[in-house]
């Protein structure tokens, strides 16, 4: 048994607690100082912070990118602030308009999109961590996101936990800027494509697992989703919101996600 193993099995489980926080808090300082003191992070709160609850009272939709968007009558949003992640802008077209906010935070992602990302007139909020294949501009917000260190961040001006899912940093940023009201959608929580969680792997034809065939298309690499730490994240985001008086509403047509209160989509334009 090595010394590890010994370890972990003759210290209770709190104290275990204390040391991997420890350990990880530490392995993040190099991180945590770059992101507090490197000039673009400093501008970028600078923008954030007149943003603190400036939509205050008003209600959201966080868009998943699940392939059950595909029955969801999503010409409904027009009028609505949303929420789009990833390579939500494929569907823009198809929508004719784009979603108020845009959340991206995955390495793969960022690096393979860059041109896309980049090109988007609407804030965007992007991990600070892939900052080297973008360039800051007036709706660039870089966002110090971590691993480690699970917690539900209520000012996005400092650092925030990943969740293992970007809809879990889209959360964060929507109570940042002060929704009351949140509502999911393409939240499915179910993958076709099966393997160990966060496995990169490269497609190798069309994506069955998001609403456009495109998505992860051929030659695209991503990692497979870690669904277990994701629930973790968002049991945080609940509890975060309703001890505020708020709350987080899940309208996915057939998700699987049981962390938030269902609600029927259709009924929520009465």
């Amino acid at each position: 048994m090595s010394f590890k193993e010994t370890l972990k099995n003759s210290l209770p489980d709190p104290l275990l607690s204390v040391l991997k926080n420890g350990c990880d808090s530490i392995q993040r300082l190099p991180d945590d100082f770059e992101a507090s003191t490197h000039p673009w992070r400093r501008e970028v709160n600078a923008r954030l912070r007149p943003l603190h609850n400036a939509y205050q009272g008003k209600r959201c939709f966080i868009i998943g990118n699940g392939p059950s968007l595909k029955n969801t009558d999503m010409r409904k949003l027009r009028g609505e602030y949303t929420f789009g992640m990833n390579r939500i802008y494929l569907m823009f077209p198809e929508l004719g308009f784009e979603t108020s906010f845009f959340v991206s935070i995955n390495d793969l992602v960022i690096e393979q999109c860059a041109a896309d990302i980049q090109k988007l007139n609407i804030p965007k909020f992007i991990a600070w961590h892939a900052h080297q294949w973008l360039q800051p501009d007036e709706n660039m917000f870089f966002l110090h996101t971590s691993y480690t260190g699970p917690k539900f961040a209520t000012d996005i001006t400092k650092r925030l936990w990943e969740g293992a899912t970007v809809t879990y940093v889209a959360l964060q940023v929507a109570y940042y800027l002060g929704f009351s009201e949140v509502i999911l959608i393409g939240v499915d929580h179910s993958f076709a494509t099966k393997g160990k969680p966060n496995t990169t792997i490269v497609s190798e034809g069309d994506d069955p697992n998001h609403f456009n065939p495109a998505y992860f298309g051929k030659g695209f690499r991503w990692q497979l989703p870690d669904l277990d730490t994701s629930e973790v994240g968002y049991a945080m985001a609940r509890q975060a919101y309703e001890a505020d008086g708020r709350r987080v509403l899940d309208a996915t047509v057939g998700g699987k996600l049981t962390i938030f209160p269902k609600v029927d989509y259709n009924t929520l334009f009465d």
